[in-house]
């Protein structure tokens, strides 16, 4: 659970810290800004996949489902800077199906939490796999990283991409192949 009173607090010492003064006129509501801002931005810390992935339709046939291009913005832990990018997610029902914007909304579960890009793919996939029950799940993050374009390499542009396969993705490479070809269509 997101603390606003430590997170103030904090910020008023990272203010003296890098040699400020917390108390100037520009700088007084600063605390106070930074610590809602926090409660946006991680507000995953206090959801569960569970909840938008519960509702669900039973479908006789279905083929792959494909949710691409879902925006999302996260925080690394290792340097507290955004990276942000696009999520493609995928999955092959097996009975039941959930609603598109359920798809995103588990991305974004999952992507206001201190991360990383590894894990939140992971998460994303584990939790379709878990709630879903589908034959089996795709899932695709391409990001940029601030901490490597503002600071460090300094590297503005580079992406990363990482790729998470469950269940039939895993074992049908033609499967991997169709998520892919679909990626590719406008």
């Amino acid at each position: 659970m997101v603390n606003g009173k430590k997170i103030e607090e904090g910020i008023r010492l990272l203010l003296e810290g890098i040699g400020e003064d917390a108390g100037r006129e520009g700088l007084l509501e600063t605390p106070e800004r930074i610590a809602r801002m926090y409660e946006e931005l991680f507000a995953g810390m206090d959801q569960d996949a569970a909840e938008p992935l519960s509702r669900q339709f039973e479908v006789s046939e279905a083929g792959i489902v494909l949710e691409k291009d879902i925006t999302f913005y996260s925080m690394c832990e290792h340097h507290m800077l955004p990276f942000f990018g696009k999520a493609h997610v995928a999955y092959l029902p097996d009975g039941r199906v959930a609603g598109l914007s359920k798809l995103a909304r588990t991305v974004e579960v999952y992507a206001r939490r201190l991360q990383l890009q590894e894990r939140l793919t992971a998460q994303v996939a584990d939790a379709l796999m878990e709630h879903l029950k589908p034959k089996g799940v795709m899932v695709l993050l391409e990001a940029e990283h601030m901490c490597m374009t503002m600071r460090g390499v300094k590297k503005p542009g580079s992406r990363t991409v990482t790729v998470v396969t469950r269940g039939a993705f895993e074992t049908d490479a033609a499967l991997r192949e169709s998520f892919y070809r679909m990626l590719e269509r406008g």
